[in-house]
């Protein structure tokens, strides 16, 4: 009898505790909370409200409508960057998929010294976009990296050095940004292949699959959920990109590599046009409030399906 009121009162006081951790919780995550409610809710807003007003050095309120907009879908530097980082996203994430999803798979084979391979493929995204354009700067030097080294061991007729070459120079900010991006969609990727069942494996063997075949057919279908994290997270560094670019070739040669981020900062800091660059840096967050929606329907209507099944 004695034992039953002692559980009854530890399972009276049980809500008691979570309602007062659930407090301390709230209480010590606050000022985060509204530090990052104050940096990227409300400046998203001042930002997109500056793109409908005629500001100049400084922010005004003088609202003139869809005008930057129409001027800066007329402005051929702005056409050209987003040329350039749909080019850049395209062969980023075919690249970075393919890539990652190889060394996942190989990473899934119960190798030796997995810990350290994970270390190694993941340390370029530890590492700044900054440092990592300068590294990739060097490497593409016609004069000090890879073509000298590659000349130097006898290959006489190689000549890789795209970074001088208006119609190339792109190409040396893929790989740059795939050396630094691929590791970490191999992390994401590898989490969501080992989080599919065993039996799954076991009943693709019983069946005769080619390894291959279950991992492209059975497998991948199976971590959406990895997938759609490594597109967002992706997505994200691409249209932002601005350090590896700034690194690498500074928007040049010419306006071979011009991104969006650029035309930002340098509407805003070089030609003092607030308005311009807000209603830029507007249409670079469009494309990423668009997937998170698409991403926020298709989750609703999994949960819709799941309930009308059940």
């Amino acid at each position: 009898m004695a034992e039953l009121a002692v559980r009854s009162e530890t399972a009276a006081r049980a809500p008691r505790t979570r309602r007062k951790l659930q407090f301390q919780s709230v209480i010590a995550t606050l000022p985060m909370i509204i530090i990052g409610f104050m940096v990227f809710f409300v400046a998203i807003l001042f930002t997109i409200y500056w793109s409908f007003t005629d500001s100049g050095m400084f922010p005004g309120w003088n609202w003139v409508g869809l005008k930057q907009y129409s001027a800066l879908w007329s402005n051929d530097l702005w056409l050209t960057a987003v040329r350039n980082i749909w080019f850049f996203a395209i062969m980023s994430l075919i690249i970075n998929f393919s890539v990652g999803f190889i060394i996942a798979v190989f990473m899934d084979q119960n190798i030796r010294q997995e810990s350290l391979f994970r270390s190694i493929f993941l340390y370029p995204f530890a590492m700044s976009l900054y440092v990592t354009g300068l590294a990739w700067q060097w490497i593409l030097d016609p004069n000090l990296g890879l073509q000298v080294a590659v000349q130097g061991w006898g290959f006489t007729n190689f000549h890789f050095a795209p970074l001088g070459d208006p119609t190339q120079a792109i190409i040396g900010l893929i790989i740059g940004g795939c050396w630094q991006g691929a590791g970490v969609t191999m992390a994401i990727l590898l989490a969501g292949i080992r989080s599919v069942d065993q039996e799954i494996w076991k009943a693709s063997k019983i069946d005769g699959i080619p390894t291959w075949r279950t991992y492209l057919f059975i497998v991948v279908p199976m971590m959406r959920g990895a997938v759609a994290t490594a597109l967002v997270l992706q997505i994200t560094g691409i249209i932002r990109t601005f350090d590896l670019v700034l690194s690498m070739t500074g928007g040049g040669p010419g306006i071979a590599t011009e991104m969006p981020a650029m035309y930002v900062i340098q509407a805003i800091q070089q030609r003092l046009n607030v308005g311009q660059g807000s209603a830029a840096a507007t249409m670079m967050l469009a494309p990423i409030a668009v997937l998170l929606f698409i991403r926020a329907i298709v989750a609703w209507w999994q949960q819709r399906r799941a309930g009308m099944n059940a």
